[in-house]
């Protein structure tokens, strides 16, 4: 008998450890935030940075406690399936979720379900943003928003409750994450905080007051691909050049970047809180964005296209108990690899299914002998005139292909030319390398281009 108390209260004790030692979760998501709209990035591009005078503190505090990943993608370019890959593991075709107005799946395998399964507190604060869905399937407590929501006074669903709100949005969702956390750190937690900015309908009495005219006086460079058309656009006129044109405009730039600021300060009263909580050095902290966005380059604005302004976005991963301080890391990773590595931090397996792979090994050091060298990025024409496309990226070079459409092939030697520029021979070798490579992707996830679907 005494044995087997002795036995029991050793397996309770190995159970509460294991418990104890499991990591908390915050995942901190923007809407439309570009991947180098960050200080840091700026700081790295120098004199060549789009504004080099621009200041993230608390992002840039983010990096250099943990591990910065300058190539992250976005494999669906657009706001609710780039959200429904971070949450799934799995691309858009897979998960269902294809464009802006799908609901996400209430029986989808995410995350949230299998954490919260296994024990964790689960939460969701802010935007959401799949079509305009109530229910956030996974997540046992929410506080947050219809839609796009409105960026002052913004009425919350608080637990399936309509909820009036005083404030700008993104403080009033950091403010409910905060006295949830306070709430709940007693055992494990996974959160997501989801900005509204830098989303569209920006400036003005849509900022803080306190943001509304900082960086008065600023000017933002152009890049050599602002004064280049998309493929399928004409080409923009000399007169057209050195215009200031829609997207173009520094006005435009400098309200995105007061947006983006606003979500710093945030970012910074989400690390004080953990700091004043002690929960810092066992919290997973991880910052990115939906998809990223176009300021002008080939006169475009919103996101959608594969140009790199579109796909790439900013990653940061913070967990001072397993991964090093002010780590840079080239490797390519996109939004599907969130959902498996919150799995392996926790110690649980990989769901079956999941396209993405853990970043634990990368973020710690160790790079795996398999990772991936190249990923299938998609695009299915939902609102505006960018058509139905998909392409392969590799770490130097994409091609991209457009359904039907066999002259718009574009073809790009990213390492020589990172501003794709040239488009090179449809069927020359780099494309040809490149078309074997988009085959085995699209093969690896079951991916059926528009043109060959019956």
């Amino acid at each position: 008998m005494i044995r087997f108390t002795l036995s029991l209260y050793l397996s309770i004790f190995c159970i509460l450890a294991a418990a104890e030692s499991r990591p908390n979760f915050i995942f901190l998501i923007a809407d439309d935030h570009r991947w180098d709209a960050m200080g840091a990035v700026q700081k790295e591009h120098g004199e060549k940075g789009r504004y080099p005078w621009f200041e993230t503190p608390q992002l840039d505090r983010l990096a250099a406690d943990g591990v910065r990943f300058r190539n992250a993608f976005i494999t669906h370019s657009i706001c609710s399936p780039g959200r429904a890959g971070f949450l799934t593991g799995q691309y858009t075709h897979i998960n269902g979720v294809m464009d802006n107005n799908t609901p996400f799946p209430k029986n989808a395998i995410t995350h949230a379900t299998l954490l919260r399964d296994a024990g964790y507190d689960t939460s969701y604060f802010g935007k959401w943003h799949m079509g305009n869905q109530r229910e956030r399937p996974g997540f046992a407590f929410a506080a947050s928003f219809l839609d796009q929501g409105i960026y002052q006074d913004c009425p919350f669903l608080v637990n399936g409750s309509i909820t009036p709100t005083i404030g700008w949005v993104d403080d009033v969702s950091t403010t409910y994450a905060i006295d949830w956390i306070k709430g709940h750190h007693t055992k494990p937690f996974s959160l997501v905080l989801g900005f509204k900015s830098p989303h569209n309908r920006r400036g003005g009495e849509n900022l803080p007051e306190r943001l509304r005219s900082l960086y008065e006086g600023k000017t933002t460079k152009r890049t050599p691909n602002c004064d280049l058309a998309a493929v399928y656009h004409k080409p923009i006129t000399e007169a057209d050049k050195g215009k200031e044109r829609g997207l173009s405009a520094n006005s435009v730039h400098l309200d995105y970047l007061r947006h983006i600021k606003g979500i710093d300060d945030n970012v910074g009263r989400i690390l004080d809180t953990l700091d004043e909580l002690k929960l810092a050095e066992n919290t997973v902290v991880i910052y990115s964005s939906d998809n990223g966005y176009f300021l002008g380059e080939r006169g475009l604005g919103d996101k959608r296209a594969l140009y790199e302004e579109g796909l790439r976005i900013p990653f940061i991963v913070r967990y001072p108990r397993l991964f090093p301080k002010g780590k840079v890391i080239d490797e390519l990773v996109i939004n599907q690899d969130l959902a498996p590595t919150y799995l392996d931090l926790a110690g649980l397996p990989k769901q079956s299914g999941m396209h993405g792979a853990s970043i634990k090994d990368l973020a710690s050091g160790k790079k795996p002998n398999n990772w991936r060298t190249s990923f299938l990025a998609i695009y299915r024409k939902e609102l505006g005139d960018t058509p139905t496309c998909h392409g392969i990226r590799t770490q130097n070079a994409k091609l991209i292909v457009f359904p039907n459409r066999p002259e718009w092939t574009e073809v790009f030697d990213l390492k020589n030319d990172p501003y794709e520029l040239n488009n090179l021979p449809a069927d020359g070798p780099l494309a040809k390398a490149l078309q074997a490579e988009l085959d085995t992707q699209m093969k690896a996830v079951q991916f059926t281009p528009a043109s060959k679907r019956k």
